[in-house]
């Protein structure tokens, strides 16, 4: 099962499995904090994409999960998708961190949707 959450608000545990999910570091997170979950940058949205995202967020969101949901069919980010897909049958619970304020109209739903779909 995956589990969302902010890195601000994340505090870890030794049974912790998180995994942050965006490009940039986030800021004002100590590398301590940072240190307790796996970076996979192979399946968050590619910098070109992320820019055209923030451009006009209202105007380009449609537009964004489409090229998104493209770039995850690649080779990189399938990888990234099926190394997901294994920590959850290995662990009850993975949290996907992020720093994205808005995390309805963000990367996450579309990353949320394709975990479910995805097979091996």
């Amino acid at each position: 099962m995956f589990k969302v959450q902010r890195i601000y608000d994340f505090n870890p545990t030794e049974q912790d499995c998180a995994v942050f999910v965006d490009r940039l570091y986030p800021r004002g997170v100590t590398k301590e904090k940072f240190a307790r979950c796996r970076w996979l940058k192979e399946v968050c949205p590619s910098s070109e994409l992320r820019k055209f995202y923030h451009e006009n967020p209202q105007t380009n969101y449609p537009e964004f999960v489409r090229l998104y949901r493209l770039e995850l069919g690649n080779d990189p980010q399938q990888q990234g998708l099926a190394m997901l897909k294994q920590l959850e049958k290995s662990r009850s619970q993975v949290t996907l961190l992020t720093a994205v304020k808005d995390v309805e109209h963000s990367h996450i739903p579309v990353l949320l949707q394709t975990l479910a779909d995805f097979t091996e």
